[in-house]
């Protein structure tokens, strides 16, 4: 298969896009409005007539343009309708040659050696809310139990409030979602509204907000992108009790619900708890850059 990195400004949007629709792992984050709006630059690998795709995101410093991990992007890599291990290999070479030094996540279908294996949690939707919370876990049943003695009530709410829980919440520890990262989400949960493919909930108790989740919507998947729980929300399970609601109202949907993670050890046994199945990914660091710009980098 004929290869060719071309920069996004010279791809044609339209073949990237039913490419990627068509592939049996169509994650949203490589649709090519996703990466128009949430990354600094992309290019794209496409082999022959967009037959197969491999976005490609950058960043360039000291004159040297490297891959860089997305906020809110937590996959990428090749996609195409078929694909075989060589293009894989052969896409990720590259990529390797066209940029020495990055960070780059590949997706759940791109199996490879090298790299660090991350977890990433699925919940199917297509049966009704009672089989699926059948196989919820004891402690989330109890969870569940005790938050059902408040008065709780689940609705609707839009970006804005959810992205300024998040920030308020974890401005402190995730501080390389700079005002400019929020901005460009900001504005793509704008364009999913109005393409219907936003889902934003909330739990109040006294009006008062202690959970929210922003959800963003493909043919195939709801996305978690960003929940938010309070500290008075965590004390009385009101994110357990958000997450069965959303499960009950997308239930018998076909959809599947991705949790986006998680490696940590308490996030992970939460959406495990859900009956939710791991579906690893790879990641991997690259740094093929002359040896004194290596030191730089220390």
């Amino acid at each position: 298969m004929q290869l060719q990195l071309l920069s996004s400004n010279n791809i044609d949007k339209e073949k990237w896009d039913d490419c990627l629709i068509n592939s049996p792992n169509p994650l949203i984050y490589a649709s090519s409005t996703y990466l128009d709006y949430m990354t600094d630059n992309w290019d794209g690998i496409v082999g022959d007539d967009y037959d197969i795709i491999m976005p490609v995101t950058w960043r360039k410093k000291f004159g040297i343009q490297y891959c860089y991990d997305v906020p809110f992007i937590q996959q990428l890599g090749v996609f195409g309708t078929t694909f075989q291990q060589q293009d894989i290999n052969d896409c990720i070479k590259l990529m390797l040659q066209s940029f020495k030094y990055g960070d780059y996540a590949l997706n759940f279908m791109n199996n490879i050696k090298a790299g660090k294996v991350a977890n990433n949690y699925m919940l199917s939707l297509a049966s009704n809310y009672r089989s699926t919370s059948f196989f919820y876990s004891d402690n989330l049943k109890a969870n569940l139990a005790k938050a059902q003695k408040n008065n709780f009530e689940y609705g609707n709410a839009n970006a804005e409030e959810a992205i300024s829980l998040f920030r308020n919440l974890y401005a402190t520890k995730l501080s390389q979602l700079t005002p400019d990262i929020y901005l460009k989400f900001y504005e793509l949960c704008k364009l999913k509204e109005k393409e219907d493919n936003l889902i934003v909930r909330k739990v109040s108790l006294d009006k008062k907000i202690l959970a929210i989740n922003l959800l963003l919507k493909d043919k195939f998947r709801i996305y978690n992108l960003m929940p938010s729980v309070t500290s008075e929300g965590k004390a009385i399970s009101a994110g357990h009790f958000l997450l069965d609601n959303i499960i009950k109202e997308f239930s018998q949907t076909g959809l599947v619900l991705d949790f986006e993670g998680s490696d940590i050890p308490g996030i992970e046994r939460f959406y495990k708890s859900f009956g939710a199945i791991n579906q690893p990914y790879n990641k991997i660091h690259f740094n093929r850059l002359p040896y004194f710009l290596r030191l730089l980098k220390r």
